[in-house]
């Protein structure tokens, strides 16, 4: 998939070195095509590196992409320059009046937080509303899966006794559902977070279907009315690294983490992470901008 940026977005010079197809708006303009507008609402603290993640994962269709990131207006992170959110981010107020094919909805980590405890969680009430009538398909991710299904179905987060970090083995459950085609019977996903929601709690709610769950991290990817929402409890995203990071991190704060499970080779954190689960994660996005947006959207968006 082509994906346009922002001409001087730091995002686009690794994604270009690594082969990802990006094009500038000057070509975007001269295909005669009607590109899908995509929002991505970043609640990740490094920014730039959640950038990267997220664009490579769209860029497996032949669909053209426009993104739009977003920010919170309530509260303002310390880990990305204001240089850089003032050069590429908006906040939902220059938005709110505009219609998206699909949004994004990032974790955070705030999961130890009660929800309505969090700085900006009116602002994201506000922007869940708004998306029912601006976008065709929403997907929210980790932190932000548990807020939207708190949020719109009742379904309530439940802390951990550890902290869940690794690579997990999933089943796939419901294989005629657009979301798994093109998945293995099993597949494995990056997790990392504090807090789990049910299972049986989702299994109650008439509006939601579990797609696929892991025996260690619980349900994984749950459809919402058919497709308008899609929530992934973990981090299909994530790059070969981003377990490494935030487990050196956690040992510098002293927390004592546990190594993630199965994702250095031989369980050595001085060993290189295999990078395990890119195939299924590219498979998921696209599936998602293929079944659920594209062939879902309006071709006149007003």
């Amino acid at each position: 998939m082509p994906i346009k940026v922002i001409e001087n977005l730091p995002a686009r010079t690794i994604l270009e070195n690594e082969n990802i197809f990006l094009m500038d708006e000057l070509r975007a303009n001269t295909q005669d095509i009607r590109p899908l507008k995509i929002a991505i609402l970043n609640l990740m603290p490094l920014k730039e590196d959640t950038e990267v993640q997220l664009l490579r994962c769209l860029s497996n269709t032949s669909l053209q992409v426009d993104i739009t990131f977003l920010t919170t207006k309530s509260y303002v992170g310390k880990n990305t320059s204001a240089s850089h959110l003032n050069n590429f981010y908006l906040v939902f107020d220059d938005v709110k009046n505009i219609k998206f094919d699909g949004l994004i909805i990032t974790g955070a980590p705030v999961e130890n937080m009660e929800f309505e405890d969090v700085a900006y969680w009116e602002e994201l009430k506000n922007i869940m509303d708004w998306s029912e009538n601006h976008v065709t398909s929403t997907l929210y991710i980790c932190w932000g899966a548990q807020a939207g299904l708190y949020y719109k179905y009742g379904i309530k987060k439940y802390p951990l006794e550890k902290k869940i970090s690794g690579i997990f083995n999933h089943r796939t459950i419901k294989r005629r559902e657009p979301l798994a085609r093109g998945f293995d019977d099993v597949f494995l996903a990056p997790h990392s977070r504090y807090t789990t929601v049910k299972t049986e709690d989702i299994l109650k709610n008439k509006d939601l279907e579990i797609i696929a769950e892991s025996d260690e991290a619980g349900a994984f990817m749950i459809l919402g009315r058919q497709g308008k929402d899609i929530f992934l409890t973990g981090h299909p995203e994530y790059d070969r690294v981003t377990l490494d990071k935030e487990y050196k991190r956690d040992i510098g704060k002293g927390l004592n983490p546990e190594i993630p499970y199965n994702y250095y080779k031989d369980d050595n954190p001085e060993n290189k992470p295999l990078l395990t689960w890119r195939a299924h994660s590219n498979a998921l996005y696209s599936n998602w901008l293929n079944y659920y947006v594209y062939q879902q959207t309006p071709y006149k968006l007003d």
